[in-house]
């Protein structure tokens, strides 16, 4: 199944409290839970006023739905195509 990095504008992201983020991700699964199994959240890096989230899933618009029922920006929406790492180097 496809991999796809969200990014999302959230001014302040990495001032949120523990709670905050907890309540973020409560949401974020609530909603994927009444979506279905086609989509899945991997995890997400806070930045100062970014947050990227990963994500699998067959379109994305499944995951702009998603993002249109948690309230979250999706700003950008990117296929991944490969995937590289130190080992790629071998």
């Amino acid at each position: 199944m496809p991999k796809y990095i969200i990014e999302r504008d959230i001014p302040g992201a990495s001032n949120f409290t523990p709670d905050q983020l907890k309540e973020m991700s409560k949401t974020a699964c609530g909603v994927i839970q009444k979506m279905g199994t086609q989509i899945q959240w991997l995890h997400s890096y806070v930045t100062a006023d970014k947050v990227y989230s990963i994500y699998i899933a067959p379109n994305k618009e499944l995951i702009q739905e998603h993002a249109r029922q948690v309230g979250f920006p999706a700003n950008s929406i990117n296929l991944v195509s490969s995937i590289i790492d130190p080992i790629t180097a071998e």
